[in-house]
This record gives C-alpha cells, structure tokens and sequence, in this order.
C-alpha cells in the first residue's frame, strides 16, 4: 500500500521559512507527479505547487517567488522549500501523489496533512 508521510510543519512567525518534506513508501517503481495542497479553515483545498518526473515545476500564483518545490536525493521524496511567509500561507498542507506504479496502480495518493501556523 502507498503511504506519503509529511513532516517539517510548525509555526513560525511572518517573514520566516519552514520546509515541508514528503516521502512516499510502499514498493513504488514509480510516480508521475508530486504535489503540495494546502487547505485553510473554512476553504477549499488548493493546489500550491506540484513537480512531474520530468522535473517540471508549477505553483500557485500566491506563492510564486516565495515556495519552491524540488525532489529529494531519495527516490519519491518532494520538499517544499517555503519563504517569506505570510499569515494567509496558515494552512494544513498536503503532500500528493498522482499515477503511483507499485505492486498496483495508485490513481492518487495522498498524505495526513501537516499544520503551518504563520503568526503576524
């Protein structure tokens, strides 16, 4: 079975960096994408930036600039470097995988969440 487990969430005040990593286990022999989501409370989740296996990169307009996503030295592992951090990045976030080839297919994957807590 797939698992993504995230860690480096926390709070941290306006203006500071946190780095959110993920990794993915479960026999993979492949992932075609990796992503961050981030939900707020009372919004919908969203998506914040997300990394093919091709290297290719996307992220949200709020965050451009500011986060940047990058794979990890260990196989199926994703980081989310994040900066300059603001109030409005407070969020649970969410580490995502798409098109996961284990002993099965894995449409999508998807980890527990981490908290983010940016104070003003």
């Amino acid at each position: 079975q797939v698992q993504l487990v995230e860690s480096g969430g926390g709070l941290v005040q306006a203006g500071g960096s946190l780095r959110l990593s993920c990794a993915a286990s479960g026999s993979i022999f492949s992932i075609n994408a990796m992503s961050w989501y981030r939900q707020a409370p009372g919004k919908q989740r969203e998506l914040v930036a997300g990394i093919t296996s091709a290297g290719s990169t996307n992220y949200a307009d709020s965050v451009k600039g500011r986060f940047t996503i990058s794979r990890g030295n260990a196989k199926f592992t994703v980081y989310l470097q994040m900066n300059s951090l603001k109030p409005e990045d407070t969020a649970v976030y969410y580490c995502n995988a798409r098109g996961v080839a284990s002993k099965t297919f894995t449409a999508e994957a998807w980890g527990q969440g981490t908290q983010v807590t940016v104070s003003s």
